[in-house]
């Protein structure tokens, strides 16, 4: 269990949390020291505005008045004791504050929620004090912002870079599947080619009227596989075909081999011809593999139905049958590649139809319904 929920993704996505944890801790420490110390600098200055005031001594007012002057970060509005505005301010902009008369009080009533004010006391009775209310210089918003943005555009590049990847990998896949495709079809030609070779001498040879056609069927067969594997392998072409039959087609193909307990239904709803592009022989491949797959899970005996509902932009073909179901657990599963609920099966029936269906159709397959013990719906989307 630990080793399933331990895989790389997981791992990955837990390195990447704490590095972003890590590097949001660190931006708003450094941001509390440099607040810290930005107090300090503001207390300062209005020490050295104290020094202004009070002393007589030259030498200590032109350095009061040096430090006074030397901040040029931290924004500063001055207030008298009962924080009416005088007028006084550091740092922020002039030309906003005679455009817009509420900028310093707006301003103000930031800074009162930012930091409580230092208090210089200028006379006790009558009580009079001037107090200094101070923001976040513009280095502290950066410290606090900066990483942030930062981090947006880390993972932005990170987004580009799975993107890129997934995109390369199913490149690969389907290069991969159309390899496969081609080699199958190269590896069955050879073979066929030379039973068809057999047939035509067995022609020659009385007595093998019965068995020859039977022959020919599954010879027929075998080709008809051929040439789905190498249009899987290739680009096919699209042919103008009437949906409504060539289903048909397939249920009474499959209809033969099913035993008589299976009921087939088709229901295309006062239809008869629903025309749209696809390759015949793949196309019947989705629906030959939808039916076989409801065959195995009613294990004899059901009901399998088949409806064709002809959408403003859409064809919709929904395959239902009355077999066992699909675990609500298995249901993100059946269209991938080697899992089957079969003892003996492969699990890529269902992966060779939906690649037909998104790849070659450019439509939609998916699992509309499933529940335990009573069924299954499969929905196949055809654009117009």
């Amino acid at each position: 269990m630990i080793q399933q929920w331990l895989n790389w993704r997981t791992i990955l996505a837990l390195v990447a949390v704490c590095i972003v944890s890590g590097t949001i801790f660190y931006s708003q420490f450094l941001a509390k020291k440099i607040g810290a110390q930005e107090r300090k600098n503001v207390e300062i200055l209005v020490e050295a505005q104290r020094t202004i005031f009070f002393s007589s001594d030259t030498a200590s007012i032109n350095l009061a008045t040096k430090i006074a002057s030397e901040n040029k970060s931290i924004p500063i509005i001055e207030t008298n004791e009962k924080d009416s505005l005088t007028n006084n301010y550091l740092n922020l902009d002039t030309l906003e504050t005679k455009r817009d008369k509420n900028y310093l009080y707006n301003k103000l009533e930031a800074f009162k929620k930012y930091a409580p004010p230092i208090i210089l006391v200028l006379k006790e009775k009558p009580y009079m004090a001037n107090k200094y209310y101070y923001g976040e210089s513009e280095l502290l918003q950066q410290v606090k912002y900066y990483p942030i943005v930062q981090l947006i555009i880390i993972g932005f590049f990170i987004i580009i870079i799975v993107i890129a990847q997934r995109t390369n990998f199913k490149s690969t896949q389907n290069q991969i599947w159309a390899g496969w495709a081609k080699e199958t079809a190269h590896q069955l030609g050879t073979p066929v080619s030379s039973l068809q070779g057999w047939i035509e001498m067995m022609k020659e040879v009385k007595g093998n009227e019965k068995i020859i056609p039977e022959i020919e069927k599954d010879v027929q067969r075998l080709l008809l596989i051929t040439d789905r594997f190498g249009k899987i392998g290739s680009i096919p072409k699209l042919e103008e075909k009437n949906i409504i039959e060539q289903v048909l087609s397939m249920i009474d193909y499959i209809k033969k081999r099913a035993s008589g307990k299976v009921v087939f239904e088709l229901h295309s709803f006062g239809e008869t011809n629903i025309p749209s592009l696809i390759s015949p022989p793949l196309f019947d491949w989705v629906i030959e593999n939808l039916l076989k797959n409801a065959l195995d899970a009613m294990e004899g005996k059901g009901n399998i139905s088949v409806s064709i509902k002809d959408a403003a932009a859409q064809i919709i073909i929904d395959v239902t049958d009355t077999g066992k179901g699909i675990l609500k657990a298995n249901i993100s599963k059946v269209f991938k590649p080697g899992f089957s609920t079969k003892k003996r099966g492969w699990g890529l029936g269902l992966t060779l139809t939906k690649r037909i269906i998104e790849q070659y159709h450019k439509g939609q397959i998916f699992v509309l319904q499933s529940e335990v013990g009573k069924g299954t719906t499969f929905r196949v989307i055809l654009n117009k």
